[in-house]
């Protein structure tokens, strides 16, 4: 009997076409069950698609979801074909993608991470203070890492997001994010 996963290659498209759900981190027992690491808010989140794209060394797959639920802090997941703690195992440390087109629209005014990084970011007098690297949580709100290459100081700056205090104006087609920020600060 083979205990090789039973998957399908994903399409040849580019990473950039993808965004990184979460990440397959260890075998959960012993019938392919996986823990997972969900980066969606509700991590729950994870688990409403039914279709993963997995990318392991480089290569990547698509599994149908079993079934997931949480366990414990976390999340465990079933992907069809991974029948057998091996399996899991050959998958620890694989980030689970979806396609950018298959996430939900959002309403205006709302952004996805991925859109906002590497956007110029500028002050309202139309200082560059450099692009946005990542963002990331706090609890009270969520903060843009601007790194400052190609902006007049090079410095890297924490800019929480604020919609309408700080973030003044955000234009995908133009790259840029304009905000209300002393650039000495």
């Amino acid at each position: 009997m083979s205990h090789s996963a039973q998957r399908q290659p994903a399409d040849d498209r580019q990473s950039d076409d993808f965004v990184v759900l979460g990440k397959l981190t260890s075998p959960y027992g012993i019938k392919g069950w996986m823990k997972v690491y969900s980066y969606t808010s509700p991590i729950r989140g994870i688990l409403d698609y039914a279709e993963w794209v997995v990318r392991h060394n480089g290569q990547l797959s698509r599994y149908r979801l079993k079934q997931g639920r949480p366990q414990g802090r976390g999340l465990v997941a079933q992907l069809e074909g991974v029948d057998y703690r091996d399996q899991a195992e050959a998958l620890a440390g694989a980030e689970v993608l979806l396609p950018k087109q298959e996430l939900p629209n959002l309403d205006h005014g709302e952004y996805y991470w991925h859109q906002l990084e590497g956007l110029r970011v500028v002050t309202l007098d139309a200082v560059s203070l450099g692009t946005v690297a990542y963002l990331f949580e706090t609890g009270a709100n969520d903060v843009m890492v601007v790194k400052g290459e190609g902006a007049p100081d090079d410095r890297e700056r924490l800019l929480p997001w604020l919609p309408d205090d700080v973030v003044k104006r955000v234009d995908l087609e133009a790259g840029e994010i304009v905000v209300d920020w002393d650039p000495e600060f």
